[in-house]
């Protein structure tokens, strides 16, 4: 619950009360905002920067309310506050002017330069997610400086710590090129958060098995396939590489073909996610780039096309397949006779059980290149799935009609049994109106 309470007495006497019950909670030990617990929270950690909370903001309208500490979401005294707290802990917080709503109040509720005091309930709070899987969970142990973060290409220096369960399996420092993790042994997921993190930020990255060491796990590390990891990573410097826009085309030109090698390199190794970066970057490089004459343009459109097909080639892989279809479809806007573009679409269509779109790719590929063997045999794989497709909506829906079927001739004998139950009432009535009975009562109903 929350309440902003204008205090009516001075600020001098309701420091003193707060001060003799409670704690300064300010990270400068300025009594800008004073805590009193009024209900322990339960033991264990706390919230950390960053982290999603969810506290009682109407006791009477009974609605949480959700914020991100430390991003200036909300007053400055919750954040603090919040940060104090413990999961299930009510508090009363006296906030002085500069943590609340400063010289200009809070028009028609709290006068200007006023001490506030809160009372709040901390209900939850868990991780920032960083990826739309949910597979990189941060939460900031110490918040970074500036508002620069590095990029992809960047030079890091960092300390990691890495923990599987209880255990310390990793501890160093490090420099690595983001995006290029992989060859320091850096997990995927740490490498990935490296573009959220501000100089000087320490962080615990949960990972999930995709953004750890997957199914494969690290066997030096004496860790096991498909386990979740910790990382506790500290930004201690960094270095941004030069965004698209500060390149001009032949800086450009002269870095691409180190990145597709390296691309080629992690795809070779199995490193697809790792090999889609790479790939990626040259996309962001030269995708609006026309070049001067015909000559430069033929080579900033084999990159970029090659670039789309290898990263067709990735998501198959990994089985995103959708992704797959999008990079085909952008070489084959340029070149419709594209056999891998045609061939890796049809594939992922395949994959997708969409067997006629999937046929119809088949066979430009084979148009395209007769005697391409490959595309014949998935032309034939997809007809005879396609059958099989077919044949299993036939049972289910001959099953289906069976089912209503029974379902009706078991209405029908119904119907059949209460028409022959009603006739015999009739009957029944017809024989008693014959009889000396008829004018009762009893007979008549």
């Amino acid at each position: 619950m929350t309440t902003d309470q204008f205090l009516p007495m001075d600020d001098k006497s309701a420091t003193a009360v707060f001060a003799a019950n409670g704690i300064d909670v300010t990270p400068r030990k300025d009594q800008g905002v004073f805590k009193v617990v009024r209900r322990q929270g339960l033991d264990g950690d706390r919230p950390m920067i960053g982290d999603g909370k969810k506290f009682d903001c109407s006791w009477e309208r009974k609605e949480p309310f959700c914020f991100n500490v430390g991003k200036g979401q909300v007053l400055k005294a919750w954040d603090i506050g919040v940060l104090s707290m413990q999961r299930g802990e009510v508090c009363t917080l006296l906030c002085k002017p500069d943590y609340a709503y400063g010289p200009t109040g809070n028009p028609d509720k709290i006068p200007p330069n006023s001490s506030v005091v809160f009372e709040m309930e901390l209900l939850n709070f868990e991780g920032e997610i960083l990826t739309a899987d949910g597979g990189i969970m941060r939460r900031i142990k110490v918040k970074g400086e500036g508002y620069s973060n590095p990029n992809d290409g960047a030079t890091v220096d960092v300390h990691l710590e890495g923990r599987c369960g209880d255990r310390l399996f990793d501890c160093r420092d490090v420099s690595f090129i983001v995006g290029q993790g992989e060859d320091k042994g850096i997990p995927l997921g740490v490498d990935r958060a490296m573009d959220k993190m501000q100089r000087g930020e320490c962080c615990l990255l949960y990972l999930k098995p995709k953004y750890g060491f997957g199914s494969e796990g690290k066997p030096e590390y004496k860790v096991g396939p498909d386990k979740e990891i910790v990382y506790e990573v500290t930004l201690k410097n960094f270095k941004r590489a030069k965004e698209s826009w500060e390149m001009d085309l032949n800086e450009k030109l002269d870095l691409v073909s180190g990145v597709k090698t390296k691309g080629n390199q992690y795809f070779k190794a199995g490193r697809h996610h790792q090999a889609v970066i790479q790939y990626q970057r040259i996309i962001s490089w030269l995708e609006l780039e026309c070049g001067t004459g015909m000559e430069q343009h033929k080579k900033i459109q084999d990159y970029v096309l090659t670039a789309h097909l290898n990263l067709a080639l990735c998501f198959l892989r990994l089985k995103e397949f959708s992704q797959a279809v999008d990079n085909c479809n952008k070489v084959i806007e340029h070149d419709e006779s594209n056999e891998k573009a045609l061939y890796r679409r049809g594939e992922a269509r395949l994959r997708r059980n969409e067997y006629n779109l999937a046929i119809v790719d088949f066979q430009k590929v084979l148009e395209v290149n007769p005697s391409n063997r490959a595309a014949r045999a998935q032309l034939s794989s997809c007809q005879r799935k396609m059958k099989e497709h077919q044949e299993q909506e036939k049972k289910i829906y001959a099953n289906m009609f069976q089912k209503f079927a029974e379902r009706d001739s078991k209405h029908r004998v119904n119907i059949d049994m209460n028409t022959s139950f009603l006739s015999s009432l009739l009957l029944e009535k017809s024989t008693f109106s014959s009889s000396s009975y008829e004018s009762t009562p009893f007979l008549r109903v």
